[in-house]
């Protein structure tokens, strides 16, 4: 027997094997080579390029076109039924606009004024290669990380991860020369990526000034994708593309995203995409009717304007390209609807996902209701008793607590200090939006140095507590707040059992939110004594301000974010950080969980008072 009739006999031992290292092979230059796309991308909008450099970057598209086209054709004739890189119908979708771009290579140039030229010319169409391209780059990198996932890995340190890839990527694109006027040292670059990324708001340099166009642009995408979460972004181009993977990767996935079952996993993940591009599109429409032929800007303007303000505040980043920010003279007074606007996609953002999605499950569940009351009494309506979970009424109660009451306070306390000589429709509104602001947006309509110190504190109290879980707000969260609350008063009454609206809280949301609130006391607590050491001639209430700032992922700041040094910046940037991630989370992956024990030690008593 020769080595083909082998070969051919034993073809699933010999050959099988073989085959799929080639392919995982191909597999791994594809990635190589979506990495040098992105690169090529950055290096030629980076930075003035020569014809000759030009050249060099346009090869380096071409090459990743033929790999790509060359690795999707071994994916499809030597794909296995149980190979974990399964093909879905939007998998099929891409790769056939992928082969389109082959068109105006098969064919000659048709005649000019033609509807086929017309084809023709689009598919030759640098920027439809090009918009291809980097889908397919976003696909296979997602894939690979999301896949990272299934390998029994670290998934809270994975996030960490993601985050410090993104701020790193981020300092070094601000640091290309076409996105500053004149340059910007490397600790600031870090700082302003890692406050966009960690949708922070904390600036030690002034954005309009310092920033160009491409700059500002590079700072938006961070905050978008920093409000959404990488993992968000990936998990969705992974699932959108590769279907359902192991279960182990889909149960880290939907944990990372609270979705309740495997089932709603890319639903979920739709949901939260659609929701934020529909919010944001509904705010940047409102805020461009608001401020249009009142800033002498074009269009063009007017409309980036809208869109970086509207992205910057449903993410709660609190970043503005208008110089002074948002206590800019130019919008300080017949802008209220802008302020309003501001402020509402500040508490929308701040409520998070998961409260959204059940909200939107609600009005289509009262839509249907309606509609069946109308027109379908012919068959019958199944209702629902519990529309609203527990975690979204008491995440709603307690934002519309939180910015009624804030917005009292800040009216009566500066009434006749800060808001003096104001109008009483223009103090109401700039009460509502900088009480809706410090929970945790950033923004500020009125100079934080000229409130008194009891708003101050005030709202000190406001960036502690944050925004909803799962939310672009940091803090340590309206809901372990609210737990902490309850239990504080379950224990002064002497109960046993901590009770919201007829539902007992679980012992383990009790012990995690109490955790949580003396992780976030501790490192708050470092950081300040740590800044206080670094920044000596710095006011206690600065210092105490600037780091839960940082913390809480606020961005508001008494004027020390430009004076500190370079320490401080790094101080504060390490802060920023762990806001971002969540100090509770990054100790969970940091630290080895115990394993579960079948017995316990006999239990004792502590004198407590």
């Amino acid at each position: 027997m020769d080595y083909w009739e082998r070969l051919f006999l034993y073809r699933k031992k010999l050959l099988l094997p073989r085959i799929n290292q080639f392919v995982n092979w191909t597999l791994g230059v594809t990635y190589l080579c979506a990495l040098a796309f992105l690169a090529a991308i950055v290096y030629e909008y980076g930075f003035s390029l020569s014809a000759g450099e030009t050249e060099v970057v346009h090869a380096v598209y071409r090459t990743v076109w033929i790999v790509f086209l060359a690795s999707t054709a071994l994916q499809i004739v030597f794909r296995q039924d149980d190979s974990p890189y399964k093909f879905t119908p939007w998998t099929w979708v891409l790769s056939a606009l992928l082969y389109l771009t082959l068109l105006p290579v098969v064919f000659d140039r048709p005649e000019e004024g033609t509807e086929v030229y017309w084809i023709w010319a689009f598919f030759r169409s640098p920027y439809y290669r090009g918009a291809i391209l980097l889908l397919y780059s976003f696909y296979q990198l997602s894939g690979s990380l999301v896949r990272l996932l299934g390998k029994r890995t670290n998934p809270p340190l994975i996030l960490a991860g993601s985050f410090l890839f993104i701020i790193v990527l981020g300092t070094g694109l601000l640091m290309l020369p076409r996105a500053t006027y004149s340059g910007i040292d490397w600790i600031d670059a870090l700082f302003t990526a890692t406050s966009a990324t960690c949708v922070t708001g904390l600036v030690s340099v002034d954005v309009p000034s310092t920033f160009t166009l491409e700059g500002q642009v590079i700072i938006i995408l961070l905050i978008q994708i920093g409000g959404l979460g990488v993992m968000t972004l990936t998990s969705f181009f992974a699932m959108f593309f590769m279907g359902n993977t192991s279960i182990y990767n889909q149960l880290a996935v939907g944990d990372m995203i609270s979705s309740n079952s495997l089932n709603s996993l890319l639903s979920t993940l739709l949901y939260i995409l659609g929701f934020t591009l529909a919010i944001e599109g509904a705010g940047m429409v409102v805020v461009w009717y608001s401020i249009h032929g009142t800033l002498g800007m074009t269009l063009d303007e007017e409309l980036f304007f809208s869109a970086f303000h509207a992205i910057s505040a449903f993410c709660n980043a609190g970043f503005s390209i208008l110089p002074n920010g948002m206590s800019n003279p130019a919008v300080m007074q017949g802008h209220n609807l802008l302020y309003v606007t501001l402020g509402l996609l500040v508490a929308l953002g701040g409520i998070g996902f998961p409260i959204l999605v059940n909200l939107y499950e609600t009005v289509i569940y009262y839509l249907s209701y309606w509609k069946w009351k109308a027109f379908g009494r012919s068959h019958r309506f199944v209702k629902r008793v519990h529309l609203y979970n527990l975690n979204t009424k008491i995440v709603l109660v307690s934002t519309a607590f939180l910015l009624a009451f804030g917005t009292a306070v800040i009216a009566v306390v500066e009434w006749n200090q800060a808001l003096a000589g104001m109008p009483v429709a223009d103090k109401l509104v700039h009460s509502f939006f900088n009480s809706s602001c410090p929970r945790t947006a950033g923004f500020v309509s009125v100079p934080l140095l000229s409130f008194s110190v009891q708003t101050l504190l005030f709202m000190l109290v406001l960036m502690v507590i944050g925004g909803g879980t799962q939310s672009t707000a940091g803090g340590v969260k309206i809901n372990v707040f609210a737990v902490a609350m309850l239990n504080l008063w379950a224990v002064i009454r002497g109960s046993e059992h901590v009770t919201i609206l007829k539902r007992e809280l679980s012992h383990d949301s009790i012990r995690r939110s109490n955790a949580v609130i003396m992780l976030y006391l501790i490192i708050a607590f470092a950081g300040m004594f740590a800044l206080s050491v670094l920044e000596p001639e710095a006011s206690l209430l600065a210092v105490v301000f600037e780091c839960v700032s940082a913390l809480s992922t606020v961005g508001s700041s008494l004027d020390l974010t430009p004076k500190l040094s370079d320490g401080g910046k790094a101080l504060i940037v390490a802060m920023m950080f762990v806001g971002r991630v969540g100090a509770f989370t990054l100790m969970t992956g940091l630290v080895r969980q115990e394993k579960k024990r079948n017995y316990k030690y006999p239990s004792d008593n502590i004198i407590i008072n």
